[in-house]
């Protein structure tokens, strides 16, 4: 009963307003300005200002799985340098026109987990990560438009930023960025901590350090058609099966041999015919893909553990899914880091709730209606893979 009365709770929480989204629900949100228009949002969290100090992102950005870069002007020139760093490389840098970003800071902190949470009216198929740019006076990345959503929540410090609904994205020839060659401002604001903007893809803008300053920049998973389109038919690869081979048992003369005759043309043709797909292969391709974790990420070695003493501190701590797996489902399938997940009839109610809260703690787990060996087994085989994390 207590799932059933939270599931009732959170049923009508999209239709109420957020501080987050400047008092306004995320129903009106979504429909007003997801991927339509801009929006500031002053105090989106006011009480937020950061929770990584300058000298801890660039301790970040000096580890070998950390995807960082560091970009700089050199006398109107920009310029791209790819992580990691050394400690050398900070302690050259000039006093201000750079800056250091360090993408997929969810992967590595839980107060990242606990800023994207608060973002959960998005669906997580649709989130990418948390990126933490941090800037000296004058430092920014330039003149830019994004191919997807994204939300600016300022940290410590302040930003100025430009924004422009412009048609011309023509960019820069031959810079290491993509760079606008020609932005024009319609609006400007100067953002404090706490402040947040949100901009739908393709709004040019441009943010500028005004002192140092931190940002944190929640954005969205966009793949392109060709992407998408070239992964399914990887898919299809593993997942099809064609019977047969090419006949031409009525072959006939042909006036020039170097020619792709029309039989041959159209015997193939009828051959790829065979190669069909169903909204239940696109729903298994998505999860798959979805799911899969990128190539530069690392998945640390948990500390060894009996399936018994695994069981007893799951129940008394629970379990959350470490920062870098991704838990999402259609209607009964389940699908975790690239694999499908098998599931007894009891555990089903479980994975939701860890799906979508990516947490079952010591009383969720009390409330249960009950928890199968199955169950357990499979936690355990998931902490084994550093799949899950305990909670405390």
């Amino acid at each position: 009963m207590r799932y059933h009365t939270n599931m009732k709770k959170n049923s009508n929480r999209h239709s109420q307003p957020l501080t987050l989204l400047g008092g306004i629900s995320a129903e009106t949100f979504l429909k007003e300005y997801w991927h339509k228009k801009p929006l500031l949002i002053r105090g989106a969290m006011p009480a937020f200002e950061g929770f990584l100090t300058p000298n801890e992102l660039a301790g970040l950005a000096r580890e070998e799985d950390v995807q960082s870069r560091l970009i700089s002007t050199v006398k109107k020139e920009w310029k791209l340098e790819q992580g990691p760093f050394s400690g050398k490389r900070f302690s050259k840098l000039p006093k201000r026109d750079w800056t250091l970003l360090v993408q997929s800071v969810n992967h590595h902190l839980q107060e990242a987990n606990d800023v994207l949470q608060q973002f959960n009216f998005i669906p997580y198929a649709r989130l990418d990560d948390l990126m933490v740019s941090y800037a000296p006076d004058g430092g920014g990345v330039g003149p830019h438009f994004d191919s997807y959503d994204v939300f600016l929540l300022q940290g410590c410090g302040q930003r100025l930023w430009r924004i422009s609904e412009q048609k011309d994205l023509s960019l820069v020839e031959g810079a290491p960025l993509r760079i606008l060659q020609n932005f024009n401002t319609e609006q400007e604001w100067i953002l404090s901590a706490g402040d947040m903007l949100y901009l739908p893809p393709h709004v040019a803008h441009w943010g500028i350090a005004v002192g140092d300053c931190m940002t944190y920049s929640i954005g969205f998973r966009a793949p392109s058609a060709q992407e998408l389109a070239v992964e399914f038919l990887n898919y299809l690869q593993e997942h099809r099966t064609l019977s047969g081979i090419y006949a031409d048992p009525n072959l006939v003369t042909q006036k020039h041999p170097s020619e792709i005759g029309a039989g041959m043309i159209n015997q193939v043709s009828s051959i790829l015919d065979g190669l069909k797909w169903n909204d239940a292969d696109v729903a298994d391709f998505l999860g798959l893909y979805l799911t899969e974790p990128k190539s530069h990420i690392v998945f640390d070695a948990p500390k060894n553990m009996t399936l018994q003493a695994f069981g007893k501190r799951m129940k008394r701590d629970g379990v959350k899914l470490s920062f870098k797996s991704q838990l999402l489902y259609v209607s009964n399938t389940y699908y975790l880091n690239g694999e499908i997940v098998v599931l007894d009839a009891d555990s089903a109610g479980l994975i939701s709730r860890l799906a979508d809260c990516r947490l079952l703690s010591a009383e969720d787990l009390s409330l249960a209606p009950k928890i199968s060996e199955y169950f357990v087994v499979l936690m355990h085989d998931w902490y084994l893979a550093s799949c899950i994390i305990f909670s405390e």
